[in-house]
Formats: structure tokens, C-alpha cells, sequence
């Protein structure tokens, strides 16, 4: 058993968190990695036992056109800094994990700059793949290659040249003898070749006992890339798209699906890298379209099989939208301090907390347990993880399910609730939006009950609309409205259609009468996004 298999990560985009300028101008460096040191006690705080933290290493701009390997990004400190920040982690228990961008280079990468000086005449000129000195490139250089992505910024290192694979090796060891790394991400894992990876593997093997090789995979078979002789983990997509698409279309048939199809592509013992949001893509809470579903995904990530990860700021509930040329929203400097009450105001934080706090008293079972699914719908889901029994629900009501049990008598972690098995089944009650994890009774609830999420997002400063329909009521002059019987005190983005529909009714009848024709209109408009517009035009 190595330490990765029961880690819980977390995931820190520094060049981002510490507010470093998006151009790196080469100058003295400044010391913004030592304001990241508080961060590790929040870290321990809420559970987490390892940090995956990069790209870290001098480059141009956000750090994958990496210059210089054995440099930390001037933006950031010193390597000093780097060696002080390793051990802080350490001290706390804490493991670090590196990015390491060894696909392609920046242009001011040395091997790179010397073909731009020497041309035909670079002993570097087969360092990276298909140089062409009869063709060009954007940067008008009078040569082409190979890029990553189609970006001429990044240019794609020949990883097969055995001179490469050889600076890259001393890289590592460099990185584990200096800063005594526990891991490495490989960036565009799923582009880089085999024999490459292989050699890495051979490479940290032989340098640190339990060193973990993480790779990025969007996609494919994933026992390509794990295994003995290559990583010991890739980041699960598949897993990530469901999650949220799961519970925007109320189908945890795709969750299902997707864990059935990874338990038969991997091994048992392999644990695949989980997460629901990342430097690369936008923030889980803006991606929910019911923001109250943050607490089954989270229940999911936690205790589906495979490692868990959050990414730094989305523990507090915060919002990120990709743009079209710029991923910065999604990487933003965030002031700790400012989050200081968020333990005990944010349900958000409290969940992540709880959540890592359960993590950590059954690692065995979250860990190592076998996953068997119980009952699924598309709006209930419940599995056992050894001991445990899992159930959520993405459904806007309450909803009542019965699961296979192994014990007499079970507690809800989370909630504190207890229930007794009956005939071999539990009976077990879920709230909207909710879920709940379940031991064998005589285990000690978690001290952050978190079954009331959904009703503690009025906390967080939303405007809401609890009242609307009753002030406006009386004012219905032209036929009763189809109303639902409680309109909840959510933002508009939290109702369902039917909610959405009867606030604007309300909302109309407020500005005069609402006859037919108008309540048809409303009525047949069913699609969510258009509704909340519908709703935000009133003032």
C-alpha cells in the first residue's frame, strides 16, 4: 500500500493564487510562493493529504512554455523558497506533486533558442520533432516543427532523441534530490510517447521508494497508460463529465455507467485521479446548473472509487467561467484571509471539511472497498464502498429508496441520523438535492452536519424570492395561476421550470392582469436558461 492510494489532493495553481503578472519579464525574482505557506494549514484543516501544485518552473507566461526546468518561475521566488515551501507541506503531512511539462518546451527554452541561432548548425536540432529549415512559423524564425495543440509557443520535444530523454531524467532526480518531490503530473500525458514514459517510470523507481507518476488523459482506454511499467494513475475525464452532466440532466445513469466501464478497463488496485473541476476547466459551481448539487457531487467524489481531488478556491463555492482566449477567471489569486469565517458560514467549506474528515476514519473501506451498486433511477443512487453505503439524490423533492444492508443498524455520517435495517433492507429517506454517506451504527457522526445544504445557500448572500408568490397572489385577477405549493428561498437559478414559471406569473401579475395568452406564453416556455433571463428582466 503506497501513500497515493488513500491520499485525498488538493490542487493549486501558484503562478494563479499568487497573483504573479501573466508576463514573466526575467527580472529579480519575487518571493509570492512564501504567501502560499499559510495555505497549508487550511489544507490540513480541511482533510487533504497531498497537494498537487505546478507548473511551477520558469517560463514565459501561465507556465506550461516551461524555459527552464530547474528554476522556480522567478514570479514565484527562488528555489529556496521552493525547498522551504516542500518541507512546510511535509512538516504537516502533507505530500507534494509537481507538474512536470515534458511534452514540449517555450521558445526560450535553451535547446530551442540555440536552433534559432544556429539554424542547420544546433547540435539541438533533433531535440525537438520535425524541424523543418524550409518552412516557417508565426514567429517568422524561417523554420517549422512540431507543436502542442497547434500553438507555435509550444514547441514539442522529440521525447524518442535519447539525449532528451536523458535531460529529462536528470531533471527529475534533480527536482526529487533538491525539493524532495513525492510525484509528478505529466502534462498531455496522452500524447507522449511510451518508451518516454517507461524510462521516466524506471527513472523515479530507482530514485524514490512510492514516488507516484500521475498522467493527464482526456480520454481512451485508460490501462494503456497504467501500469507496471508506466504511470501508476491518470486523470479520470469521464468521471468529470458525468459528475456534473449527472446532475444537470438528472441522470445518474451516466455516473453509473461511467464507473462500471472504468471498473472493467482497470485493475482493482489501480486508482484512477478523480476530480470535478480544474485550472483547465470551469468551476463546479458554476457548472451546476442547480448550485444545491454541489453537495451529492462532492458525496460522489469522495467516496466513488479513485483518488479525490478539489481545486483550490472551489471549497469556499466560487464561481469560473472559461473564456474564449483566456482561462485567468479560472486560475484567480484568492486572499485566504478573506475565507477566515467560511468553516462556519459556508456550507461549501463545512461539506469539504466533513467530507475529508469521513475520508480519513474510513480510508480502508474509501480506499479499498469494493464498489457495489444498489439502487439506481435517474434521479437515486446508492452503492456500499466495504462497510459504507452511499445514497444522493439529484431530484428537487425528497425521495425515499430501499438498499440492501449488512448490518442491523446504520448512522448517517453527515446528518447524524439513525436507521435500522429491516428484512435485510434500509429504508432510507433523501432530502432534495441531498445524499448521505452510512456506517454501521456504533461509528461517531461527523461534527459538520450538512444535511440541510441545500437550504443554507441563502447564507451566501443570493438574492432570493421567498414571498413573491404570496404577495402576488391576490393580484391574480384573471384565473389562478399554476403554482407550486412552496416556492423555495433560492437564487432563480436554483428553481426548477415549474418554479421558475409560476415566480414570473407572480412577477406579471404584480405589473397588472394576466390573462390567458400571457399565461400560455409562460407556460410554454420550458427551457431553464430562458426563465431565469425571463425572471431577471422584472425590476
Amino acid at each position: 500500500m503506497a501513500w497515493y492510494d488513500e491520499a485525498v489532493f488538493y490542487h493549486i495553481y501558484p503562478l494563479g493564487l499568487a497573483g504573479a503578472p501573466r508576463r514573466n519579464d526575467y527580472s529579480a525574482p519575487v518571493h509570492r510562493l512564501n504567501a502560499l505557506l499559510p495555505w497549508v494549514d487550511h489544507i490540513k484543516r480541511l482533510g487533504f493529504t497531498a497537494l498537487y501544485i505546478g507548473p511551477l518552473f520558469q517560463s514565459v507566461g501561465h507556465g506550461y512554455e516551461t524555459t527552464d526546468y530547474r528554476t522556480l518561475d522567478s514570479r514565484l521566488g527562488t528555489n529556496d523558497d521552493l525547498v522551504a515551501f516542500v518541507r512546510t507541506c511535509h512538516d504537516a503531512g502533507i505530500r507534494v506533486v509537481f507538474d512536470g511539462v515534458f511534452n514540449h518546451t517555450g521558445r526560450d527554452f535553451f535547446a530551442f533558442r540555440d536552433i534559432r541561432e544556429k539554424r542547420e548548425a544546433s547540435p539541438y536540432r533533433d531535440w525537438y520533432c520535425n524541424v523543418n529549415f524550409w518552412g516557417n512559423n508565426e514567429y517568422n524564425d524561417g523554420f517549422s516543427y512540431d507543436t502542442w495543440g497547434g500553438y507555435d509557443l509550444l514547441a514539442k520535444l522529440n521525447q524518442r532523441n535519447p539525449a532528451v530523454r536523458d535531460y529529462i531524467c536528470d531533471v527529475i532526480r534533480f527536482w526529487i534530490e533538491t525539493f524532495d518531490v513525492d510525484g509528478i503530473r505529466l502534462d498531455a500525458a496522452d500524447v507522449l510517447d511510451f518508451d518516454f514514459m517507461r524510462e521516466v517510470r524506471h527513472t523515479v523507481d530507482a530514485a524514490k521508494p512510492d514516488f507516484w507518476l500521475m498522467g493527464e488523459v482526456i480520454h481512451g482506454d485508460y490501462s494503456r497508460w497504467i501500469n507496471e511499467r508506466t504511470l501508476h494513475s491518470v486523470t479520470d475525464y469521464a468521471l468529470h463529465k458525468g459528475l456534473f452532466s449527472g446532475h444537470n440532466d438528472h441522470n445518474y445513469f451516466e455516473i453509473a455507467h461511467t464507473v462500471r466501464r472504468t471498473i472493467g478497463m482497470v485493475p482493482s488496485h489501480i486508482k484512477l485521479y478523480n476530480f470535478v473541476d480544474n485550472h483547465d476547466v470551469e468551476r463546479i459551481y458554476t457548472k451546476l446548473r442547480n448550485k444545491a448539487h454541489y453537495l451529492p457531487v462532492h458525496i460522489l467524489l469522495y467516496t466513488l472509487p479513485g483518488i479525490p481531488s478539489v481545486y483550490y478556491g472551489s471549497e469556499f463555492g466560487i464561481e469560473g467561467r472559461k473564456e474564449r482566449f483566456s482561462d485567468d477567471s479560472l486560475r484567480p489569486a484568492i486572499d485566504l484571509a478573506e475565507h477566515a469565517d467560511d468553516y462556519e458560514t459556508n456550507p461549501c467549506t463545512q461539506l469539504i471539511a466533513a467530507l475529508g474528515d469521513i475520508h480519513a476514519r474510513y480510508a480502508d473501506d474509501l480506499a479499498w472497498g469494493p464498489y457495489r451498486e444498489l439502487a439506481l433511477t435517474t434521479e437515486q443512487y446508492a452503492f456500499s464502498r466495504g462497510r459504507l453505503i452511499v445514497a444522493v439524490n439529484n431530484a428537487d423533492k425528497e425521495a425515499e429508496i430501499d438498499v440492501a444492508a449488512d448490518e442491523a443498524a446504520y448512522v448517517g455520517l453527515l446528518g447524524g441520523e439513525r436507521l435500522e435495517a429491516k428484512d435485510g433492507k434500509l429504508h432510507v429517506n433523501l432530502p432534495a438535492c441531498g445524499g448521505e454517506i452510512f456506517a454501521p451504527e456504533g461509528e461517531e457522526a461527523s461534527a459538520t452536519p450538512c444535511l440541510s445544504f441545500a437550504e443554507q445557500f441563502a447564507l451566501k448572500g443570493a438574492p432570493t424570492l421567498k414571498g413573491i408568490v404570496a404577495e402576488a397572489e391576490e393580484d391574480l385577477a384573471d384565473g389562478p395561476a399554476v403554482l407550486p405549493e412552496d416556492i423555495p428561498d433560492v437564487p432563480y437559478d436554483h428553481m426548477t421550470v415549474e418554479q421558475l414559471q409560476a415566480v414570473i406569473l407572480a412577477k406579471m401579475a404584480k405589473n397588472g392582469p394576466v390573462n390567458d395568452q400571457m399565461r400560455r406564453d409562460v407556460m410554454a416556455n420550458v427551457w431553464r436558461d430562458s426563465l431565469v433571463n425571463w425572471a431577471n428582466s422584472f425590476r
